[in-house]
């Protein structure tokens, strides 16, 4: 069940916190990561309170699932890193080593 008080990543989304954005619609927001591991590493997060990955996909609109999906594809066209290949990472739980209580995608790569 996700934590109800505002974590790093609802602030974001709620423009509490100011971000890189990279893509955005209304359901999901790209932004550059503020500790970067590769030349080019981004977070995908849905706007909606998901803890989780398979919270996400277990109680997530259609909308905001089909949101998600299109937003990887979007952001890795826009990132122009279909061509050379890029990692897509996300971490659930402590033995998955999950730091933020917000369901987010990793996209990392280079140019």
């Amino acid at each position: 069940m996700f934590m109800s008080e505002l974590n790093v990543f609802l602030k974001i989304v709620q423009g509490i916190i100011p971000c890189q954005k990279v893509w955005e619609d209304s359901y999901t927001l790209c932004f550059k990561d503020v500790s970067p591991k590769a030349p080019v590493h981004v977070l995908l997060i849905p706007k909606g309170e998901y803890l989780n990955a398979l919270e996400f996909y277990k109680n997530a609109s259609t909308e905001e699932i089909l949101s998600f999906q299109k937003g990887i594809v979007e952001v890795v066209e826009l990132l122009g890193l279909e061509k050379n290949g890029f990692r897509a990472i996300t971490n659930q739980g402590n033995y998955g080593h999950q730091e933020v209580p917000h369901f987010h995608l990793h996209i990392l790569g280079a140019k």
